[in-house]
């Protein structure tokens, strides 16, 4: 299929009429008016003293203006999409980190980004529906002012910066992830090759647009194949099915902790699955149990593709197939986009059936942190990008994760892979959903414990799970600490976080 260098080729697939954007209870828009928005808002944001490789901060709920507006200006300018849920203080420490030249919120906001940006000396640019279709939207000024032209106008080159991250962070400072516009198109056209993405599709997206997943996978692969968005304003269980009613989708992606979520209720919804037939799930952004794969897949009689990504990446690096091609539950497929390896400590690359880090490179891979030399010696060997996932790869190539490599629990100088525990403690009935992770101990090192959710009406005891897994787990690998919690503590994207688990939960 068609492979391009920018966003704006990218955006020049879907035929004019052909619907772009879909949300709830509102008017399509259309690749005719998405492409004009488009046009309209470079030059605009041009009028406004900004061009090509400025970072233009957006704050906004989810929903179709997000998307859009992300289109559009990372078609002129660079897009930094900030979570609209932080405090003022994450507003202040992110905006001043990207040195944005300008913060994008709607009109009538009241976000804390609103007192940071004018702190900062940031301009506001206000953004209002202008009812030519879902999402379509027109920019003004907050505050008039007196514009110097823009160094770099008109539309983005394929080695500009298109999209601006910061990575999640959770042992160190967060670090900035620059993305081309040849990464970005890479990674977008990588899953919509994957997914045999088509103009008749319909991708439900459940996915924060402030987060690689969702950009990537929920909005510019289906963009790339012409086909169109329902944009939702977020995960919400409760209207997930009346989505699904409405929007007549033929996918959706989302990670693990959503899918657990719609499967629960899957079973009082079968008419809208068998009115709404899906011709695949998608799942990544974190390890999906097998035995939910199972469930998902009886749920809605369709495959879930399982898939692995991350920012560094601009989301996808390896993906199981569709069928009729071999999929294994509980990897992560086939290399898909860039090339996958596994190296050791030394740099060396490692044969198939041998563990250690998974490494990668290719067009969808950034070309190193900001400002980081420390961290991209870190990350950069010969070439080849170091992800910090420990992973073993089979004679046919599928990847399998045995871990984050600071995830590892080191309980007295044994390795213990945490993802091995949870897959053993899901096999439990009463088991919705568990998390591994390590605890401080001052002899040991660290200790294993679990954090976990019964089924609704399920009972089990501590005492039980750990005599369960202690049938089929090293005693080292044991439970010494399971905790039953009503909801497991996520990250802002979904994911469940198992570094720094047992400080929040006071362990």
């Amino acid at each position: 299929m068609q492979q391009f260098s920018t966003i704006v080729d990218l955006l020049s697939v879907g035929a004019a009429d052909a619907v772009a954007i879909k949300a709830p209870g509102a008017k399509p828009l259309t690749y005719g008016n998405l492409r004009a928005n488009l046009h309209k808002t470079v030059a605009a944001l041009n009028s406004f003293g900004i061009g090509r490789q400025d970072r233009v901060a957006i704050v906004l709920p989810n929903g179709p203006e997000m998307a859009t507006a992300f289109v559009c200006i990372a078609v002129g300018a660079t897009a930094a999409p900030l979570n609209p849920v932080y405090r003022a203080d994450e507003f202040e420490f992110y905006l001043s980190d990207l040195n944005a030249k300008a913060l994008v919120v709607e009109k009538g906001s009241n976000s804390p980004a609103l007192a940071v940006a004018e702190k900062l000396h940031i301009q506001v640019l206000e953004l209002s529906p202008s009812g030519e279709g879902s999402g379509a939207f027109t920019l003004c000024q907050q505050k008039p002012a007196s514009n110097t032209p823009p160094k770099l106008p008109g539309l983005a080159n394929a080695d500009d910066i298109g999209l601006i991250l910061h990575t999640s962070g959770t042992t160190s400072r967060p670090k900035i992830v620059p993305l081309s516009q040849i990464n970005i198109c890479a990674s977008a056209c990588n899953v919509r090759d994957n997914l045999r993405l088509q103009a008749d599709d319909c991708g439900l997206n459940i996915m924060p647009l402030f987060h690689i997943h969702g950009l990537i996978a929920g909005l510019l692969a289906p963009l790339a194949a012409g086909s169109n968005i329902f944009c939702t304003p977020g995960f919400n269980a409760l209207k997930f099915f009346t989505w699904m009613s409405e929007s007549k989708p033929t996918w959706y992606t989302a990670v693990p902790t959503m899918h657990q979520t719609i499967v629960t209720r899957a079973s009082q919804n079968r008419d809208v699955i068998a009115a709404n037939p899906l011709r695949f799930l998608r799942s990544s952004s974190s390890s999906m149990p097998p035995q939910v794969i199972g469930e998902l897949e009886i749920a809605f009689n369709a495959p879930l593709i399982e898939a692995y990504g991350m920012t560094e990446a601009a989301h996808q690096m390896a993906s199981n197939p569709l069928p009729p091609a071999k999929r294994i539950p509980g990897t992560v497929g086939v290399a898909a986009g860039p090339e996958v390896a596994i190296m050791d400590n030394d740099g060396n690359l490692l044969e198939r059936g041998a563990t250690g880090e998974i490494v990668i490179r290719g067009a969808n891979v950034t070309q190193g942190y900001e400002s980081n030399p420390k961290a991209n010696a870190e990350a950069f060997t010969n070439g080849w990008f170091r992800t910090g996932d420990q992973g073993v790869m089979d004679t046919e190539g599928y990847l399998s994760i045995t871990g984050r490599l600071k995830e590892i629990i080191s309980r007295g100088g044994e390795k213990i892979s945490p993802r091995e525990v949870d897959e053993i403690l899901m096999d439990h009935p009463a088991v919705q959903q568990v998390v591994t992770f390590g605890i401080p101990h001052e002899k040991l090192g660290e200790e294993v414990g679990a954090a976990v959710v019964l089924r609704e009406g399920a009972n089990a005891t501590e005492k039980e799970l750990r005599e369960f897994a202690a049938i089929r787990l090293a005693d080292f690998k044991v439970p010494r600490k399971i905790l039953f919690l009503e909801e497991i503590p996520k990250g802002a994207t979904g994911k469940l976080q198992r570094i720094g688990l047992a400080a929040k939960l006071g362990l």
